[in-house]
């Protein structure tokens, strides 16, 4: 499974280099949570290639469950490079690509049978990351894997590492099937600095994000954003309506819906006007609990299209503050 891969590891590579671990959760279409999956990944770079493992297995899936079975950890050999990354085989076939901390992968796993939308976004602290993989059969949505990872370098060797990690294990077990909801009784914002990157993935600057909520009841909220910084400089202003796991934008700078799968909600907008036509995003709480309260970190990633191009994505995370 080695391909040559360049004279050293990409910014990437580098990135992820080591372990991570985690428990992420199994969803069906519906947004159904339907059970975990323990386990490690890895990436090694060497002069012979760069190799990638997963080494774990699933707990619970209900009807998915025989599908993402699988009884043998996974290896996949990479053509490592910052532009594309190519996946050859024989695990998973197809290719991802970084911007910066955060790198959007497409390919196909023959033992799953099933076809991936990968979203890993390493946050700033560069150890933790969050990830989803959304399944497709042709273009049908079949489910979602998500979940937070934790990295490590010496897990097998240090048992405070190893107690850190189970720690982990056990919030992402609780929070795992925790569902998607903003604020529905207090007003407020979501605000933070995010990094904006070009389809040619080249870091463009910092944009300040805020995202403004002033709740209508508990299924509707009138929700204001506003970009700032690198040229991109918007603000708009929508209504979300909430209906379990699926989501609507009702206008009027903006229609379109969304998809939550647990504590990740997938929306799709298009504005009514200007030059950004249309954003694809992940939206995730990182600190959600089994309450009856949202939470109040929000990791995003944003893809924004002029038409039906990539022009440019956007990432970063968001604090919450109350207002009055």
């Amino acid at each position: 499974m080695s391909d040559a891969s360049g004279p050293g590891p990409s910014e990437w590579q580098q990135r992820i280099a080591g372990e991570w671990h985690g428990r992420p959760s199994l969803f069906d279409a519906q947004g159904t949570w339907c059970g975990y999956e323990d386990i490690r990944r890895s990436s090694e770079f060497t002069d012979e290639g760069t190799v990638y493992r997963m080494d774990g297995g699933l707990l619970q899936g209900g009807p998915l469950a025989g599908r993402f079975q699988l009884a043998a950890p996974f290896a996949f050999a990479v053509t490592d490079a910052d532009d594309n990354r190519l996946y050859r085989g024989p695990d998973f076939h197809g290719s991802g690509q970084p911007y910066g901390s955060f790198v959007d992968a497409h390919y196909y796993g023959p033992g799953w049978q099933v076809a991936l939308n990968t979203w890993n976004h390493v946050l700033p602290d560069g150890v933790t990351q969050v990830y989803s993989s959304v399944l497709h059969q042709g273009w049908t949505v079949i489910g979602c894997f998500n979940g937070v990872y934790v990295h490590t370098t010496d897990h097998d060797d240090n048992e405070t590492t190893r107690d850190h990690v189970a720690r982990h294990v056990a919030a992402e077990t609780g929070a795992g099937p925790v569902p998607w909801i903003l604020p529905t009784k207090q007003a407020g914002r979501f605000t933070g600095s995010c990094e904006l990157w070009s389809a040619e993935q080249k870091h463009l600057g910092d944009v300040e994000v805020e995202i403004a909520l002033r709740p209508v009841d508990l299924l509707r909220t009138r929700h204001r954003v506003t970009w700032r910084g690198a040229g991109l400089d918007r603000s708009f202003s929508v209504e979300r309506r909430r209906d379990g796991t699926r989501e609507f934008w009702e206008g009027p700078d903006a229609w379109g819906n969304a998809q939550a799968f647990g504590r990740a909600n997938f929306p799709l907008w298009h504005f009514t006007s200007g030059d950004v036509h249309r954003v694809r995003g992940r939206e995730f709480v990182l600190d959600a609990r089994p309450a009856m309260a949202a939470g109040g970190r929000l990791a995003v990633t944003y893809e924004l299209f002029g038409g039906n191009a990539l022009a440019a994505v956007l990432h970063g995370v968001l604090d919450w503050e109350a207002t009055p």
